[in-house]
């Protein structure tokens, strides 16, 4: 298929709403206890690229302020009110006029994928929202089946990188986090997708991801590898200590091992804690009415 080609839409009224569906603001329902191949270059892609730089200048625009606290700047405040203020605009700039009705509630993920405001902190949670706003784009048809690697691989490798230059300018503090007993203190998705990217490498290793050197000249091409020096960056001391998660899964004798074990452990530490899944909102394009037998 040719770079520029697009595949026809599927003809599925679960992947595309129809014309008529009365979309939702998300709420609350929960209140209770080795190739990527070539990618896709869709306009949709180019444009949440677009999407995740404007929020990276307005990290530039609104510095830190002076204050007495280390962690948690309240020019944070700023950023997230001025994502709140805008995020309509933005999701529109991707989403065509002939979907315009869907935009304010697949705006809401935009906005719970970036932390909280009051708490100043960032959290698994939170990226899972971010996730939550691409299957939404995915459901109402702005994005493809085919568009994947890049939706990880560009989408959500950029979107990372605006989440890291976040926590680092305001110091925002991990949201429950499980410190040293804890995978990462703020991801976990690009763990899962980073481990798949390196299945069957010609010589990279789980045990190499322990090792500086192996890190220092592979973390460009390979995401696990760019968590993983992200994390050396921000802690200090030997990495068995502070990240004895990681230390113990690079003992694991292959990334298809490694890859089986991180979905277990996302689905048992984030997809079924209360205290992360309370948070998450639900409307039209994700609703928490179970699936129906056929």
């Amino acid at each position: 298929m040719a770079e520029g080609e697009r595949q026809s839409p599927p003809d599925s009224s679960e992947d595309i709403p129809p014309a008529t569906q009365n979309f939702i603001i998300p709420k609350k329902e929960i209140h209770t206890v080795p190739d990527m191949g070539k990618w896709k270059r869709s306009q949709a892609i180019e444009k949440l690229v677009a999407l995740l730089n404007t929020l990276d200048r307005w990290i530039d625009e609104i510095p830190p302020v002076d204050q007495p606290s280390r962690f948690g700047n309240k020019a944070y405040r700023t950023w997230y009110a001025k994502l709140d203020e805008e995020a309509e605009n933005l999701v529109a700039t991707v989403v065509p006029t002939c979907l315009a009705a869907a935009v304010p509630e697949v705006a809401v993920y935009l906005k719970e994928s970036v932390g909280n405001s009051t708490r100043i902190d960032y959290g698994t949670g939170h990226e899972a929202a971010f996730a939550a706003f691409l299957c939404c784009l995915c459901k109402i048809g702005v994005l493809r089946v085919d568009d994947q690697i890049a939706i990880v691989f560009k989408v959500f490798n950029r979107y990372l990188e605006v989440m890291r230059k976040l926590q680092k300018t305001y110091r925002m503090e991990p949201a429950g986090s499980q410190g040293v007993w804890g995978l990462d203190d703020f991801q976990f998705l690009p763990f899962i997708w980073g481990s798949s990217q390196l299945i069957d490498h010609p010589f990279l290793e789980p045990r190499h991801f322990v090792d500086e050197k192996a890190v220092n000249e592979n973390h460009k091409d390979y995401m696990f590898l760019e968590c993983i020096l992200f994390i050396t960056e921000m802690k200090t001391g030997p990495f068995a200590e502070h990240s004895n998660q990681l230390w113990n899964i690079s003992a694991v004798p292959s990334w298809s091992k490694v890859n089986q074990g991180l979905i277990r452990m996302y689905k048992a530490e984030c997809l079924e804690k209360f205290p992360v899944i309370q948070h998450f909102k639900f409307g039209s394009l994700l609703p928490i009415h179970p699936v129906t037998s056929c």
